[in-house]
């Protein structure tokens, strides 16, 4: 499912674009991919499910109806915690499920599902809260009162003095990496000055979705966490 992975060229460029905005609900009219490349978009990056034996996940009913919703963990470690609290408060419960690793392309694809059934299933992302917190570090910088950050953070970087996006060289094309780790990005980007900014996954899944095609969105890159990273060679030593 993710036999490979990137490999992190040292060459560093900028592009111009006014995609912050349109990310955080601007006008949306002009972005949109097919279901098949969002899943390609999104299928190298690992999410952690809480299923049983047989596979079936564990599912809350929605605050809003009565539709069924299940977690999708960033973490691992999340989720194996998750998992042992449940244990300790539910042992007949905690003790028949596990922590199964599915791709994001997958569970976009099971929401796909789910929103057209009736009574269907939908997974809910659960970020790291180290993250979220970094997150709403930065956006408070800017608006003091927000409280709280609408779904899993997606962090990028400008250049300090130039407003474009930085990008990164993969196999001879130049990609705009979107990390799930701000200092996982500042690894990366070294001793260059940039400027971090975050924006919500699910508000990168939507404009992947709406309006018409665009060009530059075929040219995003998700940079999974460096746990998850880890997750994803030890499945190629396995191989």
């Amino acid at each position: 499912m993710m036999k490979s992975f990137f490999r992190w060229s040292a060459t560093l460029g900028l592009v111009g674009s006014t995609l912050l905005g349109t990310l955080l609900g601007g006008n949306l009219s002009a972005l949109a991919l097919s279901p098949e490349e969002i899943v390609e978009q999104l299928k190298a990056v690992p999410v952690f499910t809480i299923a049983d034996e047989e596979g079936s996940p564990l599912v809350a009913s929605s605050s809003e109806g009565n539709d069924a919703i299940a977690g999708a963990f960033i973490s691992q470690r999340d989720a194996i915690a998750f998992v042992e609290k449940l244990k300790q408060e539910n042992p007949e419960l905690g003790n028949r499920v596990q922590v199964v690793p599915v791709s994001m392309g997958e569970i976009y694809q099971l929401n796909q599902e789910g929103t057209s059934a009736t009574d269907g299933l939908n997974f809910a992302y659960v970020p790291k809260q180290q993250e979220v917190t970094q997150a709403l570090t930065l956006l408070q910088a800017q608006n003091p009162d927000l409280e709280n950050f609408p779904g899993v953070p997606l962090f990028f970087a400008r250049g300090a003095e130039q407003d474009g996006l930085l990008t990164i060289q993969v196999e001879g094309k130049q990609l705009v990496p979107f990390f799930f780790e701000r200092e996982h990005l500042l690894e990366q980007v070294g001793d260059t000055q940039v400027k971090v900014e975050v924006i919500p996954l699910e508000g990168l899944i939507k404009a992947f979705e709406e309006g018409q095609n665009d060009e530059f969105f075929k040219d995003v890159m998700l940079v999974p966490s460096r746990e998850s990273l880890q997750f994803l060679r030890s499945l190629n030593q396995e191989q």
